[in-house]
C-alpha cells in the first residue's frame, strides 16, 4: 500500500475526537446510500460527533488525499473496481476508538465527516465485500485494533472483547485541497478515473457471476457489452439498470442469488460461513479461499475457464472467528479429497506435503457440475 502523503503528523483540527466515535448515531451504516454526495447539496455543519466514514482498499492501492480547514467536510471517492467496507480508527490523547463498517461503491464519492475535527492520528482498515472472495490482498498496517463483524462502535479499541477481533489499521495523514474540503481518492495500481473504475467494477462482478467480461481493464467494448446484456437478461433486470445509482447494490444482490450456471454456495445457517474452492484443470489442482458467505445469502466463487473437476469446502464460524461446533464436532461441509488450506487468505497449486509449506490438509468434496450449474446449500444438521 502506498500513500500520497507520508507525513507522520496529523494537522490539528482534522478528524473527530474519540468522544465523537462513541456517541449515538443513526447513520453508522452508510451502505444504503450510494452516489455522489456533492449532488445532494451542502448541508449544515454539525458537531465533532457526526458521521464517520473513511475507506482503504484491502488490496495494493494508492491513497491520494487532499483536505481543508476545520469545519470542512471530509469526502471519500472510490476509483477502485471493488465495493469496499471500511472502518476508521481515531487516536486521541492516548485512547483509541474504532467505528465501522461503511460501504463505498466504485466511482462514487461520499461526504463522510462533518463538523469540528481533531485527533492525534487517523487510522483506516477496509475489507472487500464477501462476493469478491479471496481478493483483494489485505493491507498490512502496523496498528492492531478491534473490529466486529457487523456495524460497530468500539470506544476502547486496543482491548478486544467477546465478538470482536483484531484487524490491521494503517495510518494516513490528509493534506489540504483547493476546494475547501478533505478528499481521499482510493485507487488501484491501474489508476482508473471514475468512468474506468465504474466499468472495471462492472466487469469484475460479471466475471464472478460467470460471464466473460475479461480482462478487467475499465475499457468498454463489444465483449463487455455482450456479457452485461446477457447478465441483465438472465436475472430479469431492465437495461436501464446500468444507469441507476444503485447499480452495484443491484448487481451484488443478483450475484448472491442462485444461478442456473456455475457453482453457487448458499448459507442457510444463522452463522457466517467461510468457504474454499478448488479446481482441477488436468495438470494441477488449485485451491483458493476464503470466501465469506453471510447468513441467508448466496455467493458465486470466481471459477474461470472449464476445469475438469471442482471441489468445495466450507466451515461455519462464530463472532470470534472460531469454528462452530455441534456436539464437539466442527460444523463444516466437505469430503475426502485432501487439499491444502490455511487460516488466512490463500491460493496454491501445490497439494503435497501441506504442513511443510505452512498449510493444513483439509477434506474437500467433489462437486457434480454435469448439469452445467450446481447450488450447494449449507444448512444446520
Amino acid at each position: 500500500m502506498r500513500l500520497a502523503s507520508r507525513s507522520k503528523n496529523v494537522m490539528p483540527g482534522l478528524v473527530p475526537g474519540i468522544h465523537g466515535l462513541s456517541s449515538p448515531s443513526r447513520n453508522v451504516d452508510g451502505r444504503d446510500k450510494p452516489g455522489h454526495d456533492e449532488l445532494r447539496g451542502r448541508r449544515t455543519h454539525r458537531s465533532a460527533f457526526t458521521r464517520f466514514l473513511m475507506t482503504l482498499p484491502a488490496a495494493v492501492v494508492s491513497l491520494f488525499l487532499s483536505c481543508a480547514p476545520a469545519l470542512a467536510d471530509l469526502k471519500i471517492c472510490n476509483r477502485m473496481s471493488y465495493v469496499v467496507e471500511a472502518a476508521i480508527g481515531i487516536d486521541d490523547k492516548a485512547a483509541t476508538a474504532t467505528r465501522g463498517w461503511f460501504r463505498i461503491d466504485p466511482a462514487t464519492c461520499r461526504v463522510v465527516v462533518q463538523g469540528t475535527l481533531s485527533a492525534d492520528r487517523i487510522l483506516l482498515n477496509a475489507r472487500a465485500l464477501g462476493v469478491y472472495g479471496a481478493s483483494p490482498i489485505p493491507q498490512n498496517g502496523s496498528d492492531m485494533l478491534c473490529v466486529a463483524q457487523d456495524n460497530f462502535v468500539i470506544a476502547a479499541a486496543r482491548q478486544c472483547r467477546s465478538g470482536q477481533t483484531q484487524a490491521a489499521f494503517t495510518q494516513i495523514t490528509p493534506s489540504r485541497g483547493d476546494d475547501g474540503n478533505f478528499t481521499a481518492y482510493l485507487a488501484e495500481d491501474s489508476e482508473y478515473d471514475d468512468e474506468q473504475a465504474r466499468l472495471a467494477g462492472i466487469q469484475r462482478l460479471l466475471l464472478i457471476a460467470g460471464y466473460d467480461a475479461a480482462p478487467i481493464d475499465g475499457v468498454d467494448g463489444p465483449k463487455t457489452q455482450a456479457a452485461l446484456a446477457a447478465f441483465l437478461k438472465s436475472r430479469g433486470l431492465p437495461s436501464d439498470t446500468v444507469s441507476s445509482p444503485n447499480l452495484f447494490k443491484t448487481m451484488v444482490e443478483a450475484v448472491q442469488t442462485p444461478s442456473p450456471s456455475g457453482l453457487t454456495w448458499c448459507n442457510d445457517t444463522p452463522h457466517k460461513v467461510m468457504a474454499a474452492v478448488a479446481t482441477d484443470d488436468g495438470k494441477s489442482v488449485t485451491s483458493r479461499g476464503w470466501y465469506r458467505i453471510d447468513p441467508r445469502t448466496c455467493l458465486h466463487p470466481d471459477v474461470t475457464g472449464q476445469p475438469r473437476q471442482i471441489f468445495s469446502f466450507a466451515e461455519a464460524i462464530d463472532a470470534d472467528n472460531r469454528a462452530v461446533k455441534l456436539k464437539d464436532r466442527p460444523l463444516n461441509w466437505g469430503g475426502d479429497k485432501q487439499l491444502c488450506t490455511r487460516e488466512t487468505k490463500f491460493e496454491t497449486n501445490e497439494q503435497t506435503d501441506c504442513p511443510a509449506r505452512g498449510f493444513v490438509a483439509t477434506g474437500f468434496g467433489a462437486v457434480d457440475m454435469s448439469s452445467g450449474g450446481k447450488t450447494l446449500r449449507f444448512a444446520m444438521p
